[in-house]
């Protein structure tokens, strides 16, 4: 299909309206009467022991668009070596995921320890994300490439998947490289973190 198809693709999933909600699938293992649902509130604070590292990822604009589109994104893991692919998760009521899937392409920045303020500022909705934040192009896709981030990682939208109220965005690496030396920007227990060296 290609990343323009599969961005094609996941733009046509999400519409123009509200995104309904997919139908929950049966346990097969446990009846219903056997366990109550998982309580989101406890989901999240469960979930919230696991640490990891905070991204902002970055698209550059569509012609109609104005300025480029990006987000502050925790869920970014690798997936594959061969080929080389990594993922992120994004909700399927983002207003800014439309954007970075008609691009077809994105540029994973990966905020180093002191960027605190600049995930907060890629976290809020509705603001012009990318001012007074410098940046330069990712070769290949010419995504916004941060200033001081840890590293980037310059990819196609390779596949698109259904994951509850998330999508998974697979990508394809075309480019990638480190930056800044330095520690990495941590999120644990809903609060950011650092790497503390013995």
């Amino acid at each position: 299909m290609g990343h323009a198809g599969a961005a094609a693709a996941a733009v046509r999933y999400l519409g123009r309206g509200p995104v309904e909600p997919l139908p929950r699938p049966e346990l097969r293992c446990v009846r219903q009467d056997e366990r109550a649902p998982v309580d989101p509130d406890e989901f999240r604070r469960v979930l919230g022991s696991f640490a990891s590292g905070v991204t902002v990822i970055t698209a550059p604009p569509a012609e109609e668009e104005g300025g480029p589109a990006g987000f502050a994104c925790q869920s970014f893991a690798s997936l594959s070596l061969e080929p080389p692919l990594v993922c992120f998760m994004v909700g399927r009521t983002s207003t800014t995921w439309p954007r970075i899937a008609r691009a077809g392409v994105f540029c994973v920045n990966v905020l180093s320890a002191g960027q605190g303020e600049l995930c907060r500022a890629f976290a809020v909705s509705g603001a012009d994300k990318f001012a007074g934040v410098a940046y330069d192009a990712a070769p290949v896709s010419g995504s916004p490439r941060l200033a001081g981030a840890a590293a980037w990682i310059d990819c196609s939208v390779h596949a698109v998947h259904t994951g509850g109220d998330h999508l998974i965005v697979v990508g394809r690496v075309d480019a990638l490289g480190t930056q800044e030396p330095g520690e990495p920007l941590l999120f644990h227990r809903g609060r950011f973190a650092r790497i503390r060296n013995p």
